[in-house]
């Protein structure tokens, strides 16, 4: 499961790319992600949205309904 989430993760990083953000994984810990959003999506007002309702939602549907993204802060 952990390289699946890896693979996800790394095709979901064009889309921040884009948009002048990124992400980096930080730790998976069973069905836990831990993630750090960088530039423009550091500081966005909508990080938490991004990660719940897109990031989370995604792994969810695509590799396991049991996995829940959380944010680690610098």
């Amino acid at each position: 499961m952990e390289e699946k989430i890896k693979e996800l993760l790394e095709a979901l990083r064009v889309n921040l790319q884009n948009d002048g953000g990124d992400l980096e994984l930080v730790k998976i810990e069973g069905n836990q992600v831990f993630l750090k959003l960088k530039g423009a999506c550091g500081c966005c007002p909508h990080a938490q949205m991004t990660l719940k309702q897109g990031i989370e939602r995604i792994l969810r549907e695509q590799i396991s309904k049991d996995i829940t993204v959380e944010r680690v802060m610098d």
